[in-house]
């Protein structure tokens, strides 16, 4: 049995940890609240833009834009979404999973640092890094989602697909990968933007007349880019949003398990103080007996 000395210094460690792990408990669920609204208030916006899509589909043709164009796919091209720490749980290590199960050529742009120190250790094609914060800014996710597009347009990569958590609850956090171009035609993505909003939709075919102004391509032009920044944004907020979510989760269980971990070490605390106390007596007594 461990002296009492020692036992004392377990539970002031464990108490440490118990405090830093709720500490870091209440900073994820206040982060997870924040992003979890983020996400949920731009699934609408993902409708709207789905919405938007189907209507212009039956209009344009096929060909009128690089982003719907067929293509020999010769080197994907992959955005993997991470953590930039870790105590998430099984998080990343989940993304980890589907990024080995990428066989064929394939280029790598990573957001989080975690995600970046897995493509170096694996030895893979990793191209670009970027850092976006917590709220998972528009104009920091814009960055690289230009970079990619830049590639794609170049022909050095020949799909932008993206790997992520995608957040269904505070508990479930499911590894997607999510294939954003080449679109097979506008209205394939208008269903794929419904799917990422959570909902579907059963709204017929606009058939009213379009006049487009100046021409149905320079408005294709305009709006699919739009439509593809906002898109991949809209996996960033989801991303971030199960981030947090887990790393609540893991933390709380860290710190529950610190809890029963005092106790345990409470208990044998006392078990091995009184049986000190108890030597001690008998000791005496014996001494007295010695003596008489």
């Amino acid at each position: 049995m461990a002296s009492t000395r020692d036992i004392r210094r377990r539970i002031k460690s464990v108490k440490n940890t118990r405090q830093i792990t709720r500490a870091m408990e209440l900073v994820a669920a206040s982060k997870m609240k924040r992003a979890q609204q983020a996400t949920l208030a731009g699934r609408p916006y993902a409708l709207l833009m789905a919405d938007m899509l189907g209507a212009l589909a039956s209009r344009v043709d096929g060909t009128q834009h690089p982003f719907l164009e067929k293509r020999e796919i010769k080197t994907r091209g992959i955005l993997l979404l991470t953590t930039n720490i870790g105590l998430c749980g099984a998080l990343n290590a989940n993304l980890f999973k589907l990024v080995g199960e990428v066989k064929s050529a394939a280029k790598f742009v990573a957001i989080g640092r975690k995600g970046a120190q897995y493509l170096a250790r694996t030895k893979r094609d990793l191209i670009a890094e970027f850092v976006v914060d917590d709220r998972g800014s528009f104009n920091e996710v814009k960055v690289a989602i230009e970079f990619m597009t830049e590639r794609f347009l170049a022909g050095e990569i020949d799909t932008i697909e993206v790997i992520y958590p995608r957040f269904k609850n505070t508990l479930v956090q499911t590894p997607l990968l999510r294939p954003v171009l080449p679109l097979s035609n506008v209205r394939d993505f208008a269903a794929t933007l419904e799917v990422e909003a959570g909902v579907h939709s059963d709204s017929p075919t606009d058939t009213r007349e379009m006049l487009f102004e100046p021409s149905a391509p320079e408005v294709l032009d305009a709006l699919l880019p739009f439509y593809v920044n906002r898109f991949i944004h809209q996996l960033v907020l989801s991303a971030r949003a199960s981030e947090f979510s887990a790393r609540m989760v893991a933390m709380k269980t860290a710190k529950d398990n610190a809890s029963k971990l005092l106790d345990d070490l409470t208990l044998e605390y006392n078990k091995a103080r009184q049986a000190a106390i108890t030597q001690e007596i008998l000791e005496i007594a014996a001494a007295q007996y010695v003596a008489a």
